[in-house]
């Protein structure tokens, strides 16, 4: 019997390099439900992270009674994290969900049904259309609906209204994910695989706390690192998290550099290479473009400046450096460290250009996983739901637009294709202008999640802009809506989605959504038929009905582009395991790795980008990019350090940064409904170090108020290992609280302190580089609610807080005892 809130990644399988990860299948149903009493097992995977996990789904009258992980999978081998043991399927049967479509009447939300709902949605949007044009319309969509559904919405919002403003909150998780990959390779696109942890040498993981946020992933590599011939662990982490324990367990280096210094950090390990004859010169000369201005602009970053700035010890660069630099094999990941922070781009960058200038990429071992925050970020970006064109396609490409016009039937003219498209924080100031006027926001909480907080809830309640909420239930952000479209969750639908690697898995539907509860494809495609979207003859622009339809209709847009799915269908969708892309002729099982010809997507009729100045974001135009004459060769591009935007001083003499904890998922509207994943992580917190803490007189669980120029929260402070200094808040914490929903708390919401400041290429926002300060109020006697299991355990000698508590025990292969039941009352509209 394993707690899986304790022992968050489970039993160990130890296996040695270049041997095949053991199996270990991870199972938790219902109380009362045994294995022999469940009816069916539906075949989806996980959507509690961007890991991916294939499993099934326990199906009992009807109902999702639990999961389990898929043996045969390739991705996870069986296993699950404690998000998706207990939290994957535990809301569905929350009596919170939303069943009925909501209107605003008389400044309140009343339950109504979809024909009046949707009558003002269209009649909206029709008057806007007529008064305004395309221009006031705006989408803001997820990383967690269905590809089939994306597509959809694409087509919609690009080919059908014609409006540059699409987005999803994407923007603000792994939108510096994509545009790393557009800057170095040409296109998006993973180019490394999970796999790759079975045979490095090295496991360097940039700004990601992977024991958190990839639970499963972090097991695979521990049953590497607790095996023989172990790979060193590097980690780069301001908080001393279970990666840097291992990092020092491994021999390998833990670095907390100055949060808002990566770049600083980075051009120094870049220097490092060149300096001490690392570089594969053969391989840069043939495979890449830039190595001579790199090595130029890294030049002054030695071991020493490198400490100034970052306030790291000189030799622990040169150790970390010296790993990379002699390994034959480093599998590098990246996540929110670096894409929430400053110079975002510029700092991903770098890591593609060490993995280039030593020739480690497209190989077994030796690959590099920027990774995704979010189930469906992938396909956000694939699909064209967010500001990129359908399949990877390039906006100042005039053959990629006609391409997509002709594969539409749509005017070309009609595709916003003439000015950059509107990234999210751009989408919310026209909002707050009024140029947009109608925007559609589905399955996420801008609310809670957006940055600079009390400004989004002033720019959703204002009535300059009509909104539309499509989602499972009644967060804060649909509170200030004028239509509340309720929609099907995971389980209640059939659509595919892909993972960080590229993975693509199908998700079946195992049950009915609650009430009159539709899925997302099917409320976008009823927008569609209301508003009368046609094609250049006269039909309907979306001419699908289905989901595999509508899979079908991606296949084509996705044909001879990176993302090529042409070979996958549901029929192939339909066993043991997830699929790569891409997948077609050429590759009919799909593909592991990207650029093992060492040949990149950089050619000028086929990159997604032309490319940018990684320290201004100015662009490359389509002429100087061809004069690069790049031919299939990686790009290496550096840029110097800047200092953030915001600094200390006497007035906010700390940093602050937010982050997650493994018990739950961006602002807990599923999580938060699982008793077991609520009762870890129940409220929220702040991390001080014992030094700050001691100098600010604040013991374990004072109440604490954390001020920035912008906002304030008054939490429970944590004394535990973040670097001294810096203040660690989770982002999960919205306003309401749910075990009483008569009681507010926009006082608890991370998001009150963080800036409206984002990075200049990939538009990402920065939540981990704002200044501030920190005084007790009162002291409370008892630990903060932080979990004690998890990066968050507090600090020798500090009493611990949040065990999972006996209900959360959890075998593999068997069921649990432990009651599933959401322990929050309904709370009323």
């Amino acid at each position: 019997m394993a707690d899986r809130i304790v022992d968050v990644w489970g039993t160990r399988t130890p296996h040695e390099r270049g041997t095949e990860w053991p199996t270990r299948v991870d199972q938790h149903l219902a109380e009362g439900v045994r294995e022999e009493d469940v009816e069916r097992w539906v075949p989806s995977a996980c959507v509690l992270c961007s890991n991916g996990c294939g499993c099934d789904i326990a199906v009992t009258n009807g109902v999702m009674v639990g999961v389990r992980g898929r043996a045969t999978d390739a991705v996870n081998h069986g296993r699950l994290g404690p998000k998706g043991l207990y939290g994957s399927w535990a809301w569905a049967n929350s009596p919170e969900r939303l069943t009925r479509p909501l209107v605003r009447e008389n400044g309140r939300l009343v339950e109504s049904d979809w024909e009046t709902a949707m009558g003002r949605v269209v009649d909206v949007s029709r008057r806007l259309l007529a008064e305004k044009g395309p221009l006031s319309h705006g989408f803001y969509t997820s990383g967690q609906l269905f590809l089939e559904e994306y597509y959809t919405l694409g087509v919609i919002g690009k080919g059908g209204l014609g409006t540059p403003h699409m987005d999803g909150n994407t923007r603000l998780c792994t939108a510096t994910s994509a545009a790393a990959f557009k800057e170095s390779f040409g296109t998006d696109g993973q180019p490394g695989t999970y796999s790759d942890i079975e045979h490095c040498d090295a496991i360097f993981l940039f700004g990601h706390n992977m024991a958190e946020t990839q639970t499963v992933l972090w097991a695979r590599i521990l049953d590497r690192t607790r095996a023989q011939d172990p790979p060193k662990v590097v980690c780069v982490d301001p908080r001393r998290t279970k990666v840097a324990e291992e990092a020092v367990r491994t021999g390998g280096v833990h670095l907390a550099p100055r949060v808002g210094t990566n770049l600083a950090l980075m051009n120094g390990l870049t220097r490092e290479l060149f300096a001490h004859g690392w570089v594969d010169d053969q391989w840069v000369e043939h495979h890449t473009l830039g190595a001579d201005s790199l090595r130029e602009t890294v030049e002054p970053y030695t071991p020493e400046e490198v400490a100034r700035v970052c306030e790291v010890d000189a030799e622990d660069v040169r150790r970390a450096a010296r790993i990379f630099g002699e390994s034959r094999r480093v599998l590098s990941t990246v996540l929110q460290g670096f894409y929430q922070s400053h110079q975002a781009t510029a700092a991903s960058v770098a890591v593609n250009n060490m993995h280039l200038l030593r020739a480690m990429i497209g190989r077994p071992g030796a690959g590099v996983l920027q990774m995704n925050g979010q189930p469906t970020a992938q396909n956000t970006r694939e699909c064209g739901a967010d500001g990129d064109l359908p399949g990877f396609r390039n906006w100042d490409s005039v053959d990629h637009v006609r391409d997509l016009a002709a594969l539409w039937n749509v005017d070309e003219l009609t595709i916003p294709h003439w000015a950059p498209p509107t990234h999210a924080m751009q989408i919310f100031r026209y909002a707050e202008q009024g140029s947009i006027g109608w925007l559609w926001i589905s399955a996420t909480n801008p609310a809670v999640s957006m940055p600079e907080s009390a400004r989004i809830r002033k720019i959703l309640q204002s009535r300059k802009c009509f909104t539309i909420v499509q989602d499972l239930f009644l967060t804060e952000t649909a509170e200030f809506a004028d239509v509340v479209l309720p929609a099907a969750g995971w389980g209640e639908k059939t659509g595919c989605f892909t993972n960080a690697d590229r993975t693509v898995h199908l998700s079946r539907k195992a049950v009915e959504p609650p009430g009159e509860a539709r899925s997302d494809l099917d409320i976008f495609l009823m927008y569609a038929d209301a508003m009368g979207f046609t094609d250049q003859d006269g039909a309907p622009l979306v001419k699908w009905r289905s989901p595999q339809e509508a899979f079908d209709a991606w296949r084509e847009c996705s044909r001879g582009r990176p993302c090529d799915y042409t070979g996958l269908s549901y029929e192939k969708l339909s066993g043991p395991s997830g699929i790569p892309w891409p997948c077609n002729e050429d590759s009919p099982e799909g593909t592991e790795r990207l650029y093992a010809d060492s040949v990149f997507n950089t050619a000028p009729d086929q990159c997604e980008t032309y490319g940018h100045d990684l320290l201004t974001g100015g662009t490359v135009s389509p002429t100087q990019y061809r004069a690069l004459a790049p031919g299939g060769r990686a790009l290496l591009k550096g840029a110097a350090y800047e200092p953030p935007h915001e600094d200390t001083d006497s007035d906010y003499p700390l940093l602050y940064s937010t982050g997650r904890t493994v018990y739950h998922f961006h602002t807990r509207t599923k999580t938060a409904r699982s008793a077991k994943l609520n009762r870890a992580a129940p409220d929220a917190w702040v991390e001080l170090s014992p030094s700050d803490a001691t100098q600010l007189g604040i013991d374990e669980g004072d109440l604490v108020r954390v001020e920035s120029p912008r906002g304030a929260i008054e939490v429970q402070a944590r004394i535990g290992h973040v670097r001294p200094g810096t203040v660690f808040a989770p982002f999960h914490y919205g306003t309401w609280d749910l075990d009483e929903p008569a009681r507010a708390h926009p006082s608890r919401q991370a998001n009150e302190l963080t800036m409206t400041v984002w990075d200049p290429v990939s538009k990402q926002p920065y939540f981990k580089t704002a200044a501030c300060r920190v005084r007790k109020i009162a002291a409370s006697g008892r630990p903060a609610p932080a979990p004690a299991h998890t990066a968050s355990a507090p600090a020798p000698t500090r009493p611990p807080g949040g065990e999972g508590g006996a209900d959360a025990v959890t075998p593999s292969r068997e069921h649990a005892d432990a009651p599933e039941r959401p322990s929050n009352p309904p709370r009323s509209v």
